[in-house]
């Protein structure tokens, strides 16, 4: 996948020729989902909001949602946003309460704003939870950020949670 700011294109090599052939331009990520990606391993570190908006998915067609979603954690970002690009779904790796001194796991620079930007010309969504993530200022080469990026719809009401706590 591919984008120079003005969309998204979609490539896939022929291994015969050893080409890479356009196969979809324009990609859009859907706006609704029922697929979700995060590491629910670490579950008992997560902040409020992000608990908030597990549970209800979890709780599927008998809870506030009252719709089943499917968790598809493939544990490679790039793997687990190409999913999204496709079908959509929402890929968080959030802050949590193990190390304060490390707002999040994956690295602005050359983790988080690369798919952040992937996602947003695609017409979703990327945050901190608490903003943009592309709209985060560098101040170090190798400096970590909290990612929820994906679908719009779902972007927005983990984002929404985390502004009820301000």
């Amino acid at each position: 996948m591919l984008t120079v700011g003005d969309g998204v294109a979609c490539f896939t090599l022929d291994r015969e020729t050893g080409s890479w052939w356009l196969t979809q331009d324009r990609m859009q990520v859907p706006k609704q989902t029922r697929e979700f990606a995060i590491n629910a391993s670490n579950a008992r570190h997560w902040e409020a909001p992000v608990k908030r908006y597990i549970d209800e998915l979890l709780a599927g067609k008998s809870g506030p949602r009252a719709v089943d979603f499917n968790m598809r954690w493939v544990a490679s970002m790039v793997a687990d946003v190409h999913r999204i690009m496709t079908r959509g779904g929402i890929f968080m790796y959030p802050r949590d309460a193990r190390d304060p001194s490390k707002p999040g796991r994956l690295r602005l620079m050359y983790e988080a704003n690369p798919m952040a930007m992937l996602i947003e010309q695609a017409g979703g969504a990327a945050s901190t939870g608490l903003g943009p993530i592309l709209d985060v200022n560098p101040e170090a080469l190798h400096q970590r950020v909290p990612v929820i990026l994906g679908s719009i719809e779902e972007v927005e009401r983990v984002v929404s949670y985390h502004q009820h706590l301000n």
